[in-house]
């Protein structure tokens, strides 16, 4: 990774100032910065492309109403939203820069910015022209730009079918809160839909990489044994008691006839 996990909190302790009084700017155009005509300032880079990017590890945050460009934005948790707009996806510009609920962006995860849903949330984002439902994870606030409903991750844009397009005209649903811990990244991406809504992420099911029950090279090997047959009832005869018994006979001789 490059670095130790334990500089990250560090990190963000000084850089807790500008993430309270800023918000990131989440758009695929802008690199970085201050930025005059939204006035805002993305935030630090603490991990560079290449680095292994932490997951999880941020904060519940809703947050206070905020003026950006002249437009008030009113943070809240709303389990009927939904919405009908532009998604734009943001990118390099943004990777390994805190969120606004000091968790990681990583542009390879499948995350998004939304200017007023709780951080972290699953939202479904469905692309209208092309029918691609995908649940993802609102970690960031933005977009700031008219019409623009969401920002989705690199990644998130290619599974919806738009990144080379740029923009989407999309259908935004809330789901529900996002765990805070460990990434979410495989199951996020099994909801991915071609003409039907995503499904919750607590609906899907992931395959482990490994078996359930790991083998144990300890443990006694089961032999199975072949059942014992029985040899069929003969009927009574009067035994004939010879003399003397063959040399060749022993009870080891009847073995393999089904009488042992």
């Amino acid at each position: 990774m490059g670095r130790d996990f334990s500089q990250i909190a560090k990190i963000s302790a000084r850089a807790a100032a500008i993430v309270a009084a800023s918000l990131l700017l989440a758009n695929c155009k802008t690199t970085g910065g201050y930025d005059n005509k939204y006035g805002v300032t993305a935030s630090p880079r603490v991990f560079a492309d290449g680095d292994n990017i932490p997951k999880g590890n941020g904060r519940y945050h809703i947050g206070k109403p905020y003026v950006i460009a002249g437009v008030t934005y009113v943070p809240q948790e709303d389990p009927a939203y939904r919405a009908t707009g532009i998604a734009s996806w943001y990118g390099d510009a943004f990777h390994g820069r805190l969120t606004s609920n000091g968790e990681v962006f990583d542009m390879r995860s499948i995350t998004a910015a939304h200017p007023t849903l709780p951080l972290p949330s699953y939202v479904r984002v469905t692309n209208i022209s092309n029918g691609k439902s995908l649940i993802v994870r609102v970690n960031d606030r933005g977009p700031f730009h008219a019409n623009r409903v969401i920002d989705v991750s690199s990644r998130a844009a290619e599974l919806l079918g738009f990144r080379n397009h740029g923009t989407a005209r999309v259908r935004v649903e809330y789901v529900g809160k996002a765990k805070l811990e460990g990434s979410d990244d495989q199951q996020l991406a099994a909801t991915l839909r071609e003409n039907g809504p995503a499904p919750a992420p607590s609906q899907i099911r992931v395959a482990q990489q490994r078996p359930f029950i790991p083998d144990e090279p300890n443990l006694p090997q089961v032999v199975q044994r072949q059942p014992r047959q029985v040899a069929a009832a003969q009927p009574q005869r009067t035994p004939v008691v010879p003399s003397a018994a063959p040399a060749s006979f022993s009870p080891a001789s009847l073995t393999g006839r089904g009488l042992y």
